[in-house]
């Protein structure tokens, strides 16, 4: 018996009957040879790590745009407190915390540069519509390792595309994962938002706080225990119905006094312009893209917008600034 072989009967004996087992994954869309150490989750957990898109989520917007400070999220940092949230709770829950993990570190890996103000760009000009969760998922079938993709299975995929609110995923370990990116976001952007002085503590409602709590460590320790508490047992990922309405709550309050708070915004319609241009630019211009880029329309059959889309995507906001500054800024202008 290999090593893979008794992982997997390690999830068949002890996992919960509602987990996911990864023997019983529907497999990917090539068939390829088992892994003798790692079952299949696993192995997509690693993949997803070890990618290009992933290591660019570092210099990639999470709210705000260019902090100036050194303790602000980027997309990947909310990336891995959304895989250590979720993990927690399926550990709780003995779910498949492979299975979790890989769907948590994957979800945002198609995000735009400069956050959601550079997908609402993108959503406007390509004619096909830009959504972060629909890329997330090309990303990894399509644009990871020279158009060849990752080759993940399908559970994972599942779980990428369908975590946003609007979308549900078909295993417990995808609305783990939904519900773990809501706890992290609004929390952690209240941290963020008191660091950058937009907010403070006792600006945030009273309403929510007494169910919630008055700080991030009691808010995420709250919000994590809830999960589990209402989730132990049964064949579905829920909250109980005052500490969900108090979060959705919070949300709504981020949006109206965060999200769109000029402070944190102000610089929003310049990078929206930027990403305007840049389109154009490689519109016109689609030789200049990357040899794997062109590679995707000569031989892909991808349409032009399409890969031009797929390129301004992957950049990461120091990237497309400097990009920018190079096609048309002139040199003897800069200051040095």
């Amino acid at each position: 018996m290999t090593i893979r072989e008794e992982q997997e009967l390690w999830e068949k004996q002890y996992l919960s009957p509602y987990a996911s087992l990864s023997i019983n994954s529907e497999g990917r869309d090539r068939e390829e040879a088992q892994c003798d150490i790692r079952p299949v989750y696993q192995r997509d957990r690693d993949r997803i790590l070890h990618c290009k898109a992933f290591r660019r989520m570092k210099h990639k917007t999470q709210v705000f745009l260019a902090p100036k400070g050194d303790h602000y999220r980027t997309r990947l940092t909310h990336t891995l407190e959304v895989a250590q949230i979720a993990r927690t709770i399926a550990r709780a829950l003995r779910m498949n915390e492979d299975l979790t993990e890989a769907i948590a570190l994957g979800h945002d890996l198609g995000h735009t540069p400069f956050g959601h103000a550079g997908e609402a760009v993108l959503n406007e000009i390509c004619a096909s519509g830009f959504k972060h969760y629909e890329q997330s998922v090309r990303v990894v079938e399509v644009l990871e390792k020279g158009g060849k993709g990752l080759n993940l299975t399908v559970e994972v995929r599942d779980g990428i595309l369908n975590h946003s609110t609007s979308r549900m995923p078909k295993t417990l370990e995808g609305k783990i994962v939904r519900l773990a990116d809501k706890i992290a976001y609004i929390n952690h952007d209240i941290d963020d938002a008191i660091r950058g002085q937009i907010i403070t503590e006792k600006d945030l409602p009273v309403i929510y706080t007494d169910v919630l709590g008055t700080s991030t460590k009691a808010r995420l320790d709250t919000l994590v225990k809830d999960v589990i508490a209402n989730s132990r047992g049964k064949a579905d990922i829920m909250m109980s119905e005052a500490v969900e309405k108090a979060m959705l709550g919070m949300r709504s309050y981020m949006f109206g006094s965060v999200y769109t708070n000029p402070k944190a915004k102000d610089q929003e319609s310049k990078a929206q312009n930027l990403l305007r241009v840049l389109f154009e630019h490689y519109d016109h211009h689609p030789e200049q893209m990357p040899e794997e880029y062109r590679y995707l329309m000569q031989e892909g059959g991808y349409s032009r917008e399409r890969v031009v889309c797929d390129y301004i995507a992957g950049m990461t906001d120091q990237f497309t600034i400097e990009t920018y500054e190079e096609l048309y800024v002139p040199k003897a202008w800069k200051v040095y």
